[in-house]
């Protein structure tokens, strides 16, 4: 057997138990210590092309990331275990928490979701406050801050576009959701995330109890237009600013 093909073999075989996928400078410390009569530069040579040399096993998702094929698009070797129904909303308290407590984004912060502001364009998941502080030496202006929580990873391109439009009325906006989520879909939505200012976190969707919500593109600052954000506050006012 050649070199290159003990290599694409054991690649194939340690990428099949990874349903997440492998970063490139795991997967070669792994085929390293696999692989001990092998050259390391054979394997580093070898793992450049593996993609285009098995085509049908090897799936490149994103830049420095190796996959199994059978995973590509969420595709699972083994089928979920069945349970009680997550929603969304079972999520609203836990992220709420997490950006006041964690992130430290918000002073204040409420679940929401549902029709509350009665527009086409949607209510946020999860909205907060950040004011200052009376021990603060600077008193800087409140600022909102809102979220967009999604478990299904079919909808992803949706979630995208419903938090970008919550920066109409807010300063920082968050996109969250599942780390389940297709790899590809993942990275594009961190390049889309950075390019507009988005803020990206993930979470596992799967136990609404212990969420481990992991920060992924922090939210940038934007200037929401004054007239939506007073327009909807006013309906949460009492909810907020209590």
């Amino acid at each position: 057997m050649s070199a290159k093909l003990e290599i694409a073999q054991k690649a194939i075989e340690l990428l099949a138990g990874e349903p997440e996928g492998i970063r490139h400078s795991l997967l070669l410390e792994r085929l390293k210590a696999e692989l001990p009569g092998i050259p390391a530069n054979t394997i580093r040579g070898s793992l450049v092309g593996l993609a285009e040399y098995r085509p049908t096993e090897v799936y490149r998702p994103a830049r420095g990331f190796f996959q199994h094929a059978k995973y590509r698009d969420g595709g699972s070797a083994e089928a979920s275990p069945l349970g009680p129904p997550v929603r969304e909303q079972d999520f609203y308290v836990a992220f709420a928490e997490y950006l006041t407590e964690d992130l430290e984004e918000c002073t204040k912060c409420v679940p929401l979701g549902g029709c509350v502001f009665q527009d086409k364009w949607g209510t946020p998941d999860v909205i907060g406050i950040r004011k200052a502080r009376e021990s603060d030496i600077v008193k800087f202006p409140t600022e909102i801050i809102t979220a967009e929580i999604k478990l299904d990873p079919r909808n992803l391109i949706t979630a995208f576009g419903q938090a970008c439009a919550y920066r109409l009325f807010s300063h920082r906006s968050y996109l969250v959701v599942p780390m389940s989520s297709p790899t590809e879909d993942l990275a594009r939505l961190e390049s889309l995330c950075l390019a507009v200012g988005l803020g990206l976190v993930l979470f596992d969707a799967h136990d609404p109890s212990s969420p481990n919500f992991m920060l992924r593109v922090r939210a940038a600052r934007n200037e929401p237009d004054s007239f939506y954000v007073n327009r909807n506050l006013r309906i949460i006012e009492d909810r907020l600013f209590e």
